[in-house]
C-alpha cells in the first residue's frame, strides 16, 4: 500500500516537472531574428505630420529568423516627447502574411493626425508569429513634427474665409467713415421762376379775344325798368341808344 502511494506521489512530481519545463521553454527560446524599418516617403523628407491628411510610411521587412513565420499586422502610436507617456494610437493594419525564411519587403502603412503643431513621438511596430507565439518589432521610434496642411488656391474653405473677412473689414470701414468722416451739406435746388406772360395782343374783328376774358364779365346784365319807364341796369348806356329809343316811342305815337 505505501508502494503505491509512493509510486502516485513520484508520477504526480514528474507531470509538475515536465509542465513546468514546457511553460520555462519558450521564455528560454531566442526570439526571431526579423528587421523592420520604417521610413517616410521621398517627398517629406523632414519627416513631418499633416493633419487631417493621409500620411505614409513604408515599412521594410526582412526575415532572418532561420524559419517561416506569419506578419499578422502593422500599427503605431503617439507618445509624449518628454515623458513617452502614450497619446493615441494610430491605425492598425492586417496582414495575416506569411514570410519565408530569407524573405524581405516593403509594405506601404498610413495613419492620420489631428494634433496641435509642433513635435511628438511616433512609434512604429509590426506584430509577427512564430511557433505559435506572438513577437513585436519596432520598425520606428522617433520625434516628429505635427503641421498644418498648406493652404491651395483652389480651396473653397478658404475662399469663404477670406471672403467672410473681407465682407466684416468693409463693413466696419464703412460704418467708421460714416461715423468720422462729415458728409458734405446738400444745396437747396433754386426754385424756378416762369418766364413772364407777354402783353395779349387783340385780334380779329371783334378787337379782342373772349377767351381771355373772365366768364361773369362776358355775362350782359338783365335791364330792370324804373317808375319813369326808362331801362336801368348795371352798366352806363349811351346817349345814342337812348336818343334811338325815344325816337321810336314818338313814331309809335304818332
Amino acid at each position: 500500500m505505501r508502494f503505491q502511494t509512493l509510486l502516485g506521489y513520484g508520477a504526480g512530481f514528474a507531470a509538475l516537472w515536465n509542465f513546468a519545463a514546457a511553460v520555462a521553454a519558450p521564455a528560454d527560446a531566442p526570439e526571431p531574428n526579423v528587421l523592420a524599418v520604417a521610413s517616410f516617403v521621398e517627398e517629406n523628407v523632414f519627416g513631418h505630420v499633416v493633419n487631417g491628411e493621409s500620411n505614409k510610411l513604408f515599412v521594410l521587412v526582412e526575415n532572418k529568423s532561420g524559419q517561416n513565420i506569419t506578419l499578422e499586422n502593422i500599427a503605431g502610436s503617439f507618445h509624449n516627447p518628454q515623458t513617452g507617456k502614450l497619446i493615441k494610437n494610430t491605425t492598425s493594419l492586417s496582414y495575416k502574411l506569411p514570410l519565408v525564411d530569407g524573405a524581405k519587403l516593403s509594405l506601404p502603412y498610413q495613419f492620420h493626425s489631428e494634433f496641435k503643431p509642433g513635435d511628438i513621438k511616433l512609434n512604429v511596430w509590426l506584430e509577427h508569429t512564430a511557433d505559435g507565439h506572438k513577437y513585436r518589432v519596432t520598425a520606428y521610434d522617433s520625434i516628429v513634427t505635427i503641421v498644418e496642411p498648406e493652404g491651395s488656391i483652389f480651396d473653397i474653405k478658404l475662399w469663404i474665409t477670406y471672403l467672410i473677412v473681407l465682407g466684416l473689414i468693409g463693413g466696419a470701414g464703412y460704418f467708421t467713415y460714416l461715423s468720422f468722416v462729415p458728409q458734405p451739406k446738400k444745396r437747396k435746388a433754386a426754385p424756378t421762376v416762369s418766364a413772364p406772360v407777354g402783353p395779349v395782343t387783340a385780334t380779329g374783328a371783334g378787337g379782342y379775344q373772349e377767351e381771355w376774358i373772365p366768364e361773369h364779365h362776358l355775362k350782359k346784365p338783365k335791364a330792370k325798368r324804373t317808375k319813369s319807364g326808362a331801362a336801368a341796369s348795371g352798366d352806363e348806356t349811351s346817349g345814342t341808344e337812348l336818343s334811338g329809343t325815344e325816337g321810336r316811342k314818338r313814331k309809335g305815337k304818332k
